[in-house]
């Protein structure tokens, strides 16, 4: 069977080799007489699963030793309700800066606890840019300062770091992490849900530095303290094994591809070709966000009409290109190129697309 490239902006494309290792382990995992899924989560074996998958990352994303890893049942919504439950006191304000649909639930999200400010809200211009730091209204005693690193949605990327002061900056990295290199220490806390480059579905990654574990946050079941996870090696109740194991697999396949520094190399090169065919179209294909801040993960973009915008999801699935139809939110096209997604496939997409161009333009 031959596999079709998926462009699924998540659950999306894993590793084929990651699978294949996975499908022949299912039955009879490393000679304990039971899959993975059945043996516990205390057990001998299944503890150096965990601890190698914690040490690959670091290997990964170089984490600095004053940083907490968490492995949590659940994605990145769950982990948005959560901050302001660790990290700000009752009656402390938090500062979000919104850049797309999932700035928008992370505030929402966290509103429920806390006082939730907007500090920069790119909305008002359709989300095709990001306001400047400079620009952004900080609270001075601001418990965190929170940003979307990538919106797989609108296609918009920070590109930089931004400048928050002595505020501590909180970041949902789910769709752009390991990625290219980032300097962790420049955070107080990121965090991913696995299921676009990290693994499948069901697992997140909270990458806390150590001292913010210490604040006493807001009155909350010992479950929903990180505190408690951390102290406990994210084993405070029963994880997600399979998912877990998962997710050490792929970390462990992209430090044998090179690693994070080949990954932006490879991420640069698929981005570059997707944005090619769009801006040499002639405006047949569309792409509305500034240049600067282009998503080199997730591109969306759109046709000149929607039976177009059709035309196209179906003849490319049948070319073997999955999953190319954009979000319900903003409609037209969307391609994600996430770290299992082949040069390869970023070529097919490319040369699919000046096909349809020449045939429908």
């Amino acid at each position: 069977m031959t596999r079709a490239f998926n462009f699924s902006a998540g659950p999306a494309t894993l590793p084929e080799s990651v699978l294949r290792q996975a499908q022949a382990e299912m039955v009879e995992w490393n000679g304990v007489g039971a899959s993975i899924v059945e043996i516990s989560h205390r057990s001998a074996d299944f503890m150096a699963v965990a601890a190698a998958a914690e040490a690959d990352l670091r290997s990964l994303l170089s984490i600095p030793d004053d940083y907490a890893v968490l492995f949590t049942a659940g994605g990145a919504t769950t982990i948005q309700a959560l901050l302001p439950l660790n990290f700000a006191a009752p009656g402390q304000a938090a500062d979000y800066v919104i850049t797309g649909h999932w700035g928008k639930t992370a505030i929402k999200q966290a509103a429920t606890s806390v006082d939730a400010r907007i500090a920069a809200d790119a909305q008002a211009d359709g989300f095709v840019d990001i306001p400047p730091a400079g620009s952004w209204t900080l609270s001075p005693h601001s418990a965190y300062v929170h940003i979307t690193a990538n919106e797989t949605i609108h296609g918009v990327e920070f590109r930089d770091t931004p400048d928050v002061g002595t505020l501590p900056l909180f970041a949902d990295f789910s769709s752009s992490i390991a990625s290219e290199p980032l300097d962790i220490s420049r955070y107080g806390l990121i965090y991913a849900g696995a299921q676009k480059n990290l693994g499948p579905v069901g697992i997140s990654v909270v990458i806390v530095r150590r001292d913010l574990l210490e604040r006493a946050g807001q009155p909350r079941a010992d479950i929903f303290n990180y505190a408690s996870h951390a102290a406990r090696d994210s084993m405070l109740n029963t994880p997600p094994t399979w998912n877990w194991y998962l997710l050490g697999l792929t970390v462990k396949w992209m430090l044998e591809q090179g690693g994070v520094q080949e990954f932006a190399r490879r991420n640069a090169e698929k981005a570059a070709l997707v944005y090619g065919a769009i801006d040499g179209s002639g405006g047949f294909y569309r792409n509305l966000i500034k240049p600067a801040v282009r998503s080199r993960m997730n591109i969306p973009f759109f046709l000149p009409d929607e039976q177009l915008d059709a035309l196209f999801v179906s003849e490319s699935k049948a070319a073997g290109l999955l999953a190319l139809k954009g979000h319900k939110a903003v409609g037209g096209i969307r391609a994600s190129l996430y770290n299992a997604m082949p040069v390869a496939g970023a070529q097919a997409l490319a040369a699919f697309m000046h096909d349809f161009q020449q045939r429908h333009g």
